[in-house]
């Protein structure tokens, strides 16, 4: 019930870099394993798909969560989060998550509803993140993405792949003075 009581969206972060441990749990809490003898995860998919895949972007690199070694695979080298969104916070969490759909692994499912349940699993994905930060003390919030292309080219996304959210997430910061705006170019964005 605590999680539940203290999850909220956080815009406001330090940049200090997340523990390995902490990093590790998060990605297991988002859509980790856990239940070893069936793969299944921590979060439901439409006919248990599992078509959503996490991307990790860190201050040293892209990342792709693979949830079956439970381990991170290097895709790109380099600082990458700003290309997740325009928001200055962007620039600052140590943390982006990409939530991205694998349509093809929407085998079972008719093509017009493949998107909607993309959607749903990727927002289960999220809210686990939201729990999983409010248990931790970390702050969190899902944020506009902009031009999704860059990114998917970045991470080598296939044609039936799609970006679904970011997630920013780290240790919060101080908060930000009265009528101060958190978005790009001045607009606030992102969810309560």
């Amino acid at each position: 019930m605590d999680a539940l009581r203290e999850r909220q969206s956080r815009r406001e972060f330090s940049p200090a870099s997340l523990p390995r441990q902490v990093l590790s749990d998060l990605l297991w809490a988002a859509f980790g394993i856990n239940r070893p003898q069936t793969a299944h995860r921590t979060a439901p998919s439409a006919m248990n798909s599992q078509e959503i895949d996490l991307y990790v972007l860190l201050a040293d690199g892209a990342y792709l969560f693979d949830a079956k070694d439970h381990r991170l695979r290097l895709i790109a080298p380099g600082d990458h989060r700003a290309k997740s969104g325009g928001q200055d916070f962007v620039k600052v969490a140590p943390l982006a998550l990409v939530l991205v759909a694998d349509h093809a692994r929407l085998v079972k499912a008719r093509p017009e509803v493949k998107e909607i349940y993309s959607w749903h699993d990727a927002g289960y994905v999220s809210q686990n993140v939201y729990l999983y930060c409010a248990s931790a003390g970390l702050a969190t919030v899902v944020h506009e993405l902009g031009d999704r292309a860059p990114l998917g080219a970045l991470l080598g996304l296939r044609p039936e792949q799609r970006i679904i959210l970011a997630q920013s997430v780290g240790f919060a910061g101080p908060p930000r003075p009265a009528g101060k705006a958190t978005g790009a170019k001045g607009s606030a964005s992102g969810t309560p």
